[in-house]
């Protein structure tokens, strides 16, 4: 009998991903940060705090329509062009921020870094993965999702570190020169693309043909409610320890960090093991996150079950976001770009959606347990989406067309890469590997 083959060695990941990485670490640390400045800024600029909290939603709302669009937008431009581009425009809107007059100037350098910031994360997705081979898809995505667990544990604070000692625009200034030291590594590590031409040049009309696909629009909805899920929760986690549990003030800060550390963990699990196992992946960890919500829920009154279950919530949540983004990318292959960006903005859907609906059962005078039920309720929902995914996917084989933006010789115009493999091959034996690989 022959002796088995030996596993394939892991692909070292490219300077660049991590490159990119640090540049999403300056990405989120603008969008998460306005969280610990919220009070300053109000009483500098003399508006409420409510008033204050729509630059929030602002920057969320910008994410979700700018991703899609400039994705449409520079589907035809160099990749390292258009990466380049955002981060320096991104940059120039923390700058604006930083000097804004009034809230009406601000407000608006919000959307506009909100606009940069989801075009240069969809290209960058984008990038992240055509750098990597299709067995290292998901670590690469785990480097570019922990560079937002990282903005939650380092960069928040630190902003409203700043906001305290130094005032507000303190912490745009800070950005602003994150997004500098990000620029120089783009400009001198990411590699150089020439934008195809002839049959492979890019064509808007042809790759959105992959939203002709259930399996994207069932990725799209379990990516929604898995973000909507967590963000329910976190988004009143600070009232619910203190007025529900009983904790003090004081500790809020460190349990906020401490989240972002499970955060953390719970991305490097998932970049771990997602290549491998795609669905086990995400039925564990949203299953997980369902269950967790739940006991939550049931035990919100004890300080210490609440602290405990929220630090796993960061664990379980955050392993299954390596996975979401690379189902994505296998199901939209044909379209790497715009699957990015279906990602980004599927997030921010769920990041608006889950504090909206936590806030509505708040209003309905149920208390802060009941934004546990709803993230419980919405985490359900994306676990009954990846079981219809996974059943497809099973049904229909390697085999089941959808959209190619690039058909190859012998290739139908376009195959189902949800089996995780990322391109057409005439080889049974790649098919049978791939296959393989994403069985959970």
């Amino acid at each position: 009998m022959p002796a088995p083959a030996a596993a394939p060695p892991r692909a070292r990941l490219p300077l660049a991903v991590y490159v990119l990485g640090l540049s999403v670490f300056a990405l989120g640390t603008s969008e998460f940060m306005l969280s610990g400045i919220l009070q300053p800024l109000a009483r500098d600029l003399q508006v409420s705090i409510p008033q204050a909290g729509l630059l929030v939603s602002a920057f969320a709302i910008g994410m979700v329509v700018g991703a899609p669009v400039l994705a449409a937008a520079t589907l035809r431009l160099p990749r390292r062009t258009t990466l380049i581009t955002l981060l320096a425009l991104f940059g120039l809107g923390q700058v604006a921020g930083a000097l804004a007059p009034s809230y009406a100037v601000l407000f608006v350098s919000r959307v506009v870094s909100a606009l940069a910031c989801a075009g240069f994360w969809a290209v960058g997705a984008a990038v992240a993965v055509s750098l990597v081979p299709v067995n290292a898809r998901a670590r690469a995505m785990a480097v570019m999702v922990g560079g937002l667990s990282i903005a939650n544990i380092a960069g928040v604070p630190a902003g409203a570190l700043l906001g305290q000692h130094a005032g507000w625009r303190a912490a745009f200034w800070a950005v602003a020169g994150l997004s500098v030291i990000g620029l120089i590594g783009v400009v001198a590590l990411v590699p150089h693309t020439e934008v195809p031409t002839g049959e492979d040049r890019p064509q808007l009309r042809r790759e959105l043909t992959i939203y002709k696909d259930k399996q994207v629009w069932l990725a799209l909805i379990a990516t929604a409610m898995n973000g909507a899920a967590v963000f329910a929760l976190f988004s009143y986690l600070s009232p619910l320890l203190t007025d529900t549990a009983g904790l003090a003030e004081s500790w809020v800060p460190t349990v906020l960090a401490l989240f972002g550390v499970s955060a953390l963990i719970g991305t490097f699990i998932g970049g771990r093991i997602a290549d491998a196992h795609l669905f086990g992946t995400l039925f564990g960890g949203i299953s997980a996150s369902t269950a967790v919500l739940a006991v939550l829920a049931l035990t919100a009154h004890s300080p210490i079950a609440a602290v405990a279950l929220s630090l796993m919530l960061g664990v379980t949540a955050f392993t299954t976001a390596p996975a979401l983004n690379a189902r994505m990318f296998n199901v939209a292959n044909a379209a790497p770009t715009l699957a990015g960006a279906t990602t980004t903005a599927a997030f921010n859907i769920g990041n608006t959606l889950g504090p909206w609906l936590g806030g509505l059962t708040i209003s309905a005078g149920w208390g802060y347990p009941s934004v546990a039920w709803t993230g419980a309720a919405l985490a359900a929902v994306a676990v009954l989406t990846t079981g219809l995914a996974f059943r497809l996917h099973r049904a229909s084989a390697p085999s089941r067309v959808v959209a190619s933006s690039a058909p190859g010789p012998g290739a139908a115009s376009g195959t189902d890469h949800s089996t995780g493999a990322d391109d057409v091959s005439t080889s049974a034996s790649a098919l049978l590997s791939a296959e393989t690989a994403e069985r959970p």
